[in-house]
């Protein structure tokens, strides 16, 4: 019987996907399931809401919150992480509204520029407390981070301490599918090929019988001159040479071109919003009212998503391999054209001896080139919090794609220092 732990248990819904798939694998369907997050009230809805679902789908998991993060981690074989460092407001706020006051606009600002930066900077050492706990009390456990930004806090991970470690996002299965509906085309019975970092992964082949789709593609995407919110990728697709994997608002932010003061245009043109977490409020309190309508659903079930990680765990228990788009660190260049101390997502192999990255080779080098200006910023995130040094905060944000090509040096470092004071109770640098 295995332990799963879940750290951040208190996002109600995304631990009922991912502890549902568990109770709908059969290698798993009996494991203890430890709930831990240190906001009491959302913790104890989901302990309710996954009894309820337990119940419904056979009563074989234990399931049981714990107040103490060691505790629930004692003994576990596969850790779930899912937190988030800082509330809505005035923390996640701050991401966005500090950097708005220098003319800076971001879309989702969890993965890159100045709110990837800050997330990262929070994050880090927590998820480095997390992984001394398990050094101690479950030393052979596998971390399974969703937690963003990706990249950094999962290279932080895997450069700072000795904890099995592996990425996961489900960008990379749903790529192929979202570029070749929203074109019209079947997505059926088609295979792809997948490398490059988190949410600026490419989808560098896609086939149906052995037939290359990209002409097809090339030439639908040329033609459709509807109103549509995913001109970014159809853009990169066009100048890059290929489709990346997240979407067009996300990705939008990771490159210098597309928020512009000079260019205000832009945002309408590819549909592009900046205030989507200024009216998170209401889609808030949705989400709770949808929370509770679960915890009182007599009938509450759950089919079996497509996310990796119930899928990893049976692979491991079972031995019966499954392959996987893993965010894990570029040893021995896994990627060839890309620095061996980044964080890459590459394909995974997963069987009863762990989650074993393969050797993807080159990227093209367009597409390299374009990653190693996210890795520049990553990299010096993660050497920021690590060392505590301030300059490393600077230094991350100078080389940052989209912050670099909007502010001066001299508003960059004020930024900055605007941010640290904001997220004092989260950061120490010197």
């Amino acid at each position: 019987m295995a332990k799963i732990t879940f750290i951040g248990a208190g996002r109600s819904i995304f631990a009922k996907n991912i502890l549902g798939d568990c109770m709908r694998t059969p290698s798993l369907a009996d494991a203890h399931m430890a709930l831990f997050d240190i906001n009491a009230e959302r913790l104890q809805q989901s302990e309710k809401m996954l009894h309820n679902l337990n119940q419904n789908l056979g009563g074989k998991a234990t399931i049981k919150s714990y107040t103490d993060r060691k505790e629930a981690l004692r003994g576990a074989d596969y850790v779930i992480n899912a937190i988030a460092v800082g509330e809505l407001i005035p923390t996640i706020m701050s991401d966005f509204e500090i950097p708005e006051k220098y003319g800076l606009y971001q879309t989702v600002a969890d993965t890159l520029g100045m709110g990837g930066l800050f997330r990262g900077l929070r994050t880090i050492p927590v998820m480095i407390d997390i992984a001394r706990d398990m050094e101690e009390v479950c030393p052979d456990a596998w971390f399974l981070n969703y937690t963003n930004p990706m990249a950094i806090v999962t290279g932080a991970m895997l450069q700072a301490t000795g904890v099995k470690t592996v990425g996961l996002c489900h960008s990379v299965q749903t790529c192929a599918k979202e570029l070749l509906e929203g074109l019209g085309m079947p997505s059926d019975d088609v295979r792809w090929k997948v490398a490059g970092i988190n949410h600026q992964a490419w989808l560098l082949e896609v086939t149906r019988g052995g037939v290359d789709l990209y002409p097809e593609i090339r030439r639908k995407a040329e033609a459709r001159v509807e109103q549509h919110n995913d001109r970014v990728r159809y853009e990169y697709m066009k100048l890059f040479g290929y489709y990346v994997t997240e979407s067009s608002s996300h990705g939008s932010e990771y490159v210098p071109y597309y928020h512009k003061r000079q260019y205000p245009h832009l945002k309408e043109k590819y549909m592009l919003p900046t205030n989507g977490y200024k009216n998170w409020g209401r889609g808030k309190a949705e989400y709770w009212h949808e929370v509770n309508a679960m915890i009182e659903n007599a009938n509450l079930t759950h089919d079996r998503s497509h996310e990796y990680a119930s899928y990893i765990m049976e692979a491991m228990e079972t031995n019966n391999p499954f392959e996987i788009a893993g965010n894990v660190l570029n040893t021995g260049g896994l990627i060839s054209n890309l620095p061996h101390n980044a964080c890459v997502e590459v394909p995974c192999m997963v069987n009863a001896n762990g989650i074993l990255p393969t050797r993807f080779g080159a990227l093209p080098p367009q597409c390299a080139a374009l990653n190693q200006t996210n890795i520049n910023m990553q990299l010096l995130t993660i050497e920021a919090a690590l060392t505590g040094k301030r300059e490393h905060v600077y230094h991350a944000a100078m080389l940052d794609p989209h912050t670099s090509s909007e502010l001066s040096l001299d508003d960059i470092v004020a930024m900055c220092d605007e941010m640290l004071e904001a997220n004092r109770d989260f950061i120490a640098v010197k």
